[in-house]
């Protein structure tokens, strides 16, 4: 009942935050008592956001918005466009790529999309591309931004299940690589079926522009390396990894002189209203799991769902299509937030790696984010570049199929995802 009313209210348009507090608090009032419930509502908000790790997440977005108000995402995708820009398609595959590289600075699949959109997305109208395969390359390249570290998914799903931080983000290197290459191999399958989405091959970059075209993505390199370097090292944590960025990307931004008090301040104002944003949804979630906890509605779905007598790739297959439903409605973080508690344990009951699952759960999210017709990051890229949905909705189609095919690799082989992990 519990779960049907917060559906309801979300429905009505209440903010999920204030839903969860509201339904977590009368739930448990109802089954502990108007005392403990009252008690456990002064306490929460406190005891889960006075937690050290929660400092990852303001300083891994200010990384993030210091890099974009400053331009580098401009420089490197200038940098991708000199490199592919010479085949079929090439503007749309330098696209990707650069979606790659910003996504490991930024952490968010929307803020991704909508940053580099605005870079690439007039760049391909002005040489000729056609907008579905202009559209669709953005709102696809956006979701590599969950799944690259670092990741603000991986931070949450690490806070909510009391995981690595540092595993999840090494475990999301190769599957975000393999990623951007699905795509890049979309872009070009597609290209050469139906050569009108892409002009002829335009002139090729001598070797000394492509060369001086690195030296304008070194900040990106550079700030990457200090991060996941620092923490495969074992130099510093994840959290204070996000401290060592968000100083590194001022620093690196200082030196070009693209930086003012005035970029400070809109990078700062957007963490400040991101940050509150998400905790408020977190200290909503942590009083509803207080509510589903006291059910014992975790317990009881995990011992049903690895009590039944079929196998366990069929239980995987229906959890899966779940969370790409759900990826349709709603940003990836609140689905975390929503379901990891209820999920997780069954995982676990199931015997599949947390870790490995921590990955796929993201990536699939992240394929109902782009899946017509209620796809987060299609409404999102074309409202930012005004553009018709219908256009972006005929050109998506060719990555949401390579979306599934990645995915059915992934669980194929989880070492994709442990490999690196297991080296540590």
């Amino acid at each position: 009942m519990g779960i049907v009313i917060l559906l309801v209210l979300m429905f009505l348009k209440v903010r999920l935050g204030t839903a969860m507090i509201l339904v977590g608090l009368l739930g448990y009032a109802y089954l502990a008592g108007w005392d403990t419930a009252l008690l456990m509502i002064g306490m929460e908000p406190y005891v889960q956001t006075a937690y050290y790790p929660i400092t990852a997440i303001p300083l891994f977005i200010l990384m993030g918005s210091i890099v974009a108000v400053s331009g580098i995402s401009q420089d490197l995708y200038n940098a991708a466009r000199k490199w592919m820009g010479h085949i079929r398609g090439g503007l749309a595959i330098a696209t990707v790529g650069a979606c790659g590289f910003f996504a490991a600075i930024c952490g968010d699949s929307i803020a991704t999309a909508v940053t580099m959109g605005k870079v690439a997305y007039p760049e391909m109208k002005r040489f000729g591309y056609d907008d579905r395969l202009s559209s669709a390359c953005v709102i696809a390249g956006g979701t590599i931004g969950i799944l690259i570290p670092p990741s603000l998914g991986f931070i949450l799903y690490g806070i909510l299940t009391e995981e690595s931080v540092g595993k999840l983000f090494i475990a999301g290197i190769l599957p975000g690589i393999t990623q951007v290459f699905f795509y890049m191999v979309t872009i070009y399958i597609s290209c050469r079926l139906n050569p009108q989405l892409a002009p002829p091959i335009g002139e090729r970059v001598s070797l000394r522009e492509n060369a001086g075209g690195l030296k304008d993505v070194w900040p990106m390199i550079a700030i990457f390396i200090l991060v996941i370097v620092g923490i495969y090292a074992g130099i510093f944590t994840p959290t204070e990894a996000g401290a060592v960025g968000a100083f590194g990307a001022i620093i690196i931004a200082l030196m070009l002189r693209r930086f003012s008090w005035n970029k400070l301040r809109e990078a700062a104002t957007e963490t400040a209203g991101s940050t509150a944003m998400i905790l408020y949804v977190l200290i909503g979630a942590f009083i509803f799991m207080r509510f589903i906890t006291l059910t014992d509605l975790p317990v009881a779905m995990s011992e049903f769902i690895v009590g039944l007598r079929v196998p366990k790739a069929i239980v995987l297959l229906g959890i899966v299509c779940v969370y790409i439903a759900l990826g349709c409605f709603l940003d990836v973080l609140i689905v975390i937030i929503l379901t990891v508690p209820i999920i997780y344990p069954t995982i676990v009951g199931l015997g599949f790696d947390p870790i490995w699952w921590g990955v796929i759960m993201v990536r699939v999210m992240e394929i109902g984010m782009i899946t017509p017709p209620f796809g987060i990051n299609l409404f999102v890229l074309t409202k930012a570049i005004d553009l018709p949905i219908g256009t972006a909705y005929r050109g998506i189609a060719p990555f949401v199929i390579a979306d599934f095919f990645h995915v059915v690799l992934l669980i194929a082989f989880p070492q994709i995802s442990l490999f690196l992990v297991d080296s540590l």
